[in-house]
């Protein structure tokens, strides 16, 4: 029997991540997204329907989450469901939550190294650009085909 347990999820944070270190220190972060969709109704009204997930991210890539995300950052996910139950002082309690395999980072860094110059008044820097394939937490830079040269862009 064949099986498949993958989610791809786009939403914004519900709250900033909270991440915390096991004893062998290893990192983990937890999130909550919310994943809103507009549609409409069979009498033709629009309605907005938001779906709240919660997501754990290992390792670096929990780091990353924590260091550069905020409530508020949008964020795709790439991850696995999984399924939890636990008995606690006679007290059964479970959860469905997604396991981020990948997470990409979609907005501005909360804590970007740059400023706005038009805004702040004063000299802004960008910051350094990642090299092709250097590990970001779990985004890859992607190599621009023929050095990057801007002029040679194919659009």
């Amino acid at each position: 029997m064949a099986t498949l347990n993958r989610v791809f999820l786009i939403g914004n944070l519900t709250r900033d991540p909270e991440v915390r270190y096991l004893k062998s220190g290893q990192a983990v972060c937890e999130l909550r997204l919310a994943i809103s969709r507009r549609f409409k109704t069979t009498t033709g009204e629009e309605r907005d329907e938001t779906c709240y997930v919660n997501v754990v991210v290992w390792g670096r890539q929990g780091e990353a989450c924590g260091q550069y995300l905020s409530k508020g950052s949008p964020l795709l996910v790439d991850g696995r469901l999984q399924y939890e139950e636990w008995e606690k002082d006679g007290q059964k309690s479970n959860r469905l939550r997604v396991v981020a395999d990948r997470t990409q980072f979609i907005g501005a860094p909360r804590n970007a190294e740059y400023s706005d110059t038009a805004e702040a008044g004063g000299k802004g820097e960008a910051p350094e650009r990642a090299q092709a394939g250097e590990d970001l937490g779990g985004v890859a830079a992607i190599p621009v085909e023929g050095g990057g040269d801007e002029d040679n862009l194919p659009f």
